[in-house]
């Protein structure tokens, strides 16, 4: 379906990354907000954005369904009639497996219902759904496997895989400034910084983009590094040197990544967005800048998930975090049981894959939780990003129960046992005792000011009420009375 004619209709309309649902009606002549409700769905939140559209539909908003299934069908018989089949059948398979999972995407990409994102243009975000899927199918695979043969599996995807590898050993000497080195005193902290530092920083400034909350996310910060320091008699690369944990991580790479990443979201939530159609401005200076905003969101959201006000938020808030977390550790062990090396490019494109589905998925979550009236049923990308963390969790399980299951130290132990018990307590006293002890003292206080109004009833000595005198007097006082 077209832009326009979703539109039209009052349907779900797609976003940009990390951008907000707009409300459907154009502009209006008196040059205020484009309507007051959103998707035919009610007035818009107060935490979004205005949006100004011309609504201008061109072709590069057009569905191309046709075209698409032309330019399939063409390949397909240009394989089937003019190209001769080799006789190697592993080669066979392996063009077979790429042809059947890119016909789904073309499917996907045409047919696939639209997400809350539509910039730099909903195909792409429907290209993303598709992979999630294709991904999700390629984890239950392995998942099916036997240890053996799903590590050596990975070698039809490269063949330097499935062989064993050293993890590198993070921790060692610790000293800042070693001054046993003449040449280098420093060489520790040099050593330290290599590539993961930057790509530290981009996935923090990333993931404050999606999350859109300085607090969740120095929560997921820095209980990661405890997480690390739990675990790192599991995983030797847990192992880091206290400076490498707290400074360089929290402080300078995590910390730079969500201050900038707040700062962003600051320009988003103050900019006006006002769109028009390409053809439509006269200068090639206004030409250009549209061009580079169409890949900014089409309009923002600012979340506000408000952990505090309910049971429902809170322990919708603890379980993001906790995905979150699981999703991370994921990583690290899922190198670890397929013998994969940090710096494969399969890891890297894990990653770039999150990045695009977590956007998507955050703002799912964020609408089922803040407007359910609305949004009655979990999103399809969150759905499906909380399907393949709890999958690769599941390989993890299978292929090295031995290392999961290897006990923590006692005082680590200790230290979350004591966590948890904190934890629990807090919301047993934010959300059962203190909303007892409130509802008591609300009782309580309008008992006394009953019994006040019953002693100045009697008082008056005819038996009336001095409110009831007053020709406004409500019918609660009334019924008091």
């Amino acid at each position: 379906m077209r832009r326009g004619e979703r539109r039209a209709h009052g349907g779900n309309v797609g976003k940009a990354a990390l951008e907000e649902q707009p409300p459907p009606p154009p502009a209006q002549p008196n040059g205020g907000a484009p309507g007051a409700e959103r998707d035919g769905a009610g007035p818009r939140r107060s935490t979004e954005s205005e949006v100004y559209d011309d609504g201008t539909n061109t072709f590069f908003w057009r569905a191309h369904t046709l075209t698409v299934l032309f330019i399939l069908t063409c390949a397909l018989g240009y394989v089937t009639l003019l190209e001769e089949t080799p006789q190697d059948t592993a080669y066979n398979t392996k063009r077979g497996i790429v042809a059947s999972i890119l016909v789904f995407l073309c499917f996907g990409v045409t047919q696939a219902k639209d997400g809350p994102f539509s910039r730099p243009h909903p195909a792409y975000w429907r290209f993303w759904l598709c992979v999630s899927v294709v991904y999700e199918l390629f984890l239950i695979f392995i998942l099916f496997q036997t240890v053996q043969d799903g590590r050596q599996f990975m070698k039809y995807i490269d063949p330097h895989l499935g062989v064993p590898l050293p993890e590198r050993d993070y921790g060692g000497n610790c000293l800042i400034y070693d001054p046993g080195n003449g040449t280098d005193p420093f060489h520790n902290i040099w050593d330290k910084l290599d590539g993961f530092v930057p790509a530290h920083f981009f996935g923090w400034y990333l993931k404050t983009l999606m999350i859109r909350d300085w607090w969740m996310c120095m929560i997921i910060s820095v209980m990661f590094e405890f997480l690390e320091y739990s675990l790192e008699h599991q995983l030797p690369n847990f192992s880091e040197c206290w400076w490498d944990h707290w400074i360089m991580d929290v402080i300078l790479c995590n910390g730079l990544g969500i201050y900038c990443g707040m700062k962003t979201l600051s320009w988003l939530s103050l900019k006006t967005y006002k769109w028009q159609g390409l053809w439509n401005i006269p200068t090639y200076k206004g030409k250009m800048k549209r061009i580079v905003f169409q890949f900014t969101p089409y309009s923002w959201v600012k979340f506000e998930w408000k952990p505090a006000s309910s049971l429902r938020r809170w322990l919708a808030v603890c379980g993001i975090i906790f995905v979150f977390l699981l999703a991370e550790l994921n990583t690290f062990y899922l190198k670890f049981v397929l013998w994969m090396p940090p710096e494969h490019y399969l890891v890297l494109l894990r990653l770039v894959f999150f990045v695009n589905v977590g956007g998507v998925a955050m703002r799912e979550i964020y609408d089922f939780m803040d407007d359910p009236k609305f949004h009655k049923k979990l999103g399809q990308q969150a759905w499906l990003v909380a399907a393949i963390t709890a999958t690769e969790f599941l390989i993890v399980v299978k292929y090295d129960p031995y290392t999961l299951t290897l006990s923590l130290p006692f005082y680590i132990t200790q230290c979350w046992i004591l966590g948890i018990i904190l934890v629990l307590t807090w919301t047993a006293w934010r959300f059962f005792i203190r909303d007892i002890t409130l509802r008591y003292k609300e009782i309580r206080r309008q008992k006394q000011e009953h019994r006040y109004e019953k002693d100045k009833c009697l008082s008056n000595g005819d038996g009336h009420s001095a409110l009831l005198d007053e020709p406004n007097g409500s019918k609660l006082q009334e019924r008091k009375l």
